[in-house]
């Protein structure tokens, strides 16, 4: 089985997020993507994070109706910074039978070198990477290029988390930016209010 890895912090997940892993589903012929709530993101912990059970729930409401999306609580569940390499170990140990492919986006690629134990995750995992129009492809260290697979004809929306954020902050509207249900979820729990 072929396992795409979608992991982030997804404050809140958005359209964007599903697009691109709809289409990485077609384009690395993954049976599956496994999306991956950050517990506590290294990069963000200066950052104000939406508790992890709210972005759990979002995550839930977003992928529920699409049977080739599994939710994964393997980072929410453990405690500490939530690095991407203790991720991999854990689920190629629960799941040694399947082949991993890890997704990043276009702007995550050129920091792949300096991610924490690179060489462990080219190791266990592939990575696909969703490249976008305009997108800066800088050279990149021969240990990271063999294991990256680009999908250059990704669709990009430009949507952001920060920005939805930022819009609910000054009473703006999202709809089309959120699933409806994620939107419904936002507004009974009074996230991202000022």
């Amino acid at each position: 089985m072929k396992i795409g890895l979608f992991g982030g912090t997804f404050d809140p997940v958005h359209l964007g997020h599903l697009l691109l892993a709809d289409q990485a589903l077609e384009a690395a012929d993954l049976d599956e993507i496994w999306w991956i709530p950050a517990g506590e993101p290294p990069h963000k912990l200066e950052k104000k994070v939406t508790p992890s059970m709210h972005r759990v729930n979002m995550v839930k409401q977003a992928i529920s109706g699409n049977p080739r999306f599994r939710l994964c609580l393997t980072e929410v569940n453990r405690s500490g910074p939530s690095y991407t390499v203790d991720t991999v170990k854990e689920l190629v140990r629960i799941r040694p039978d399947a082949s991993f492919h890890l997704l990043v986006g276009a702007d995550s690629v050129n920091d792949l070198p300096r991610w924490h134990e690179i060489g462990t995750i080219l190791r266990l995992v592939r990575v696909v990477a969703m490249g976008r129009p305009g997108h800066d492809r800088r050279p990149l260290p021969e240990e990271v290029a063999k294991r990256l697979q680009w999908i250059p004809d990704a669709v990009e929306t430009g949507i952001s988390s920060t920005e939805i954020r930022r819009r609910l902050v000054a009473g703006k509207s999202v709809r089309y930016m959120v699933p409806e249900p994620v939107l419904r979820y936002i507004r009974e729990n009074r996230l991202y209010e000022s």
